[in-house]
């Protein structure tokens, strides 16, 4: 039982690190886009 449990949570943590990085890079998309409504918009 124990084996299985330490599996499980070593799945979960591998899940939510990437969900971590996943969210990261669409935070700087979404930067980068706003940037350039930005620049757009001054012009």
């Amino acid at each position: 039982m124990k084996p299985m449990l330490l599996a499980l949570l070593a799945a979960l943590s591998v899940v939510t690190l990437s969900a971590c990085n996943t969210m990261n890079g669409f935070g700087k998309d979404l930067k980068k886009l706003g940037d350039q409504i930005e620049e757009k918009s001054a012009k």
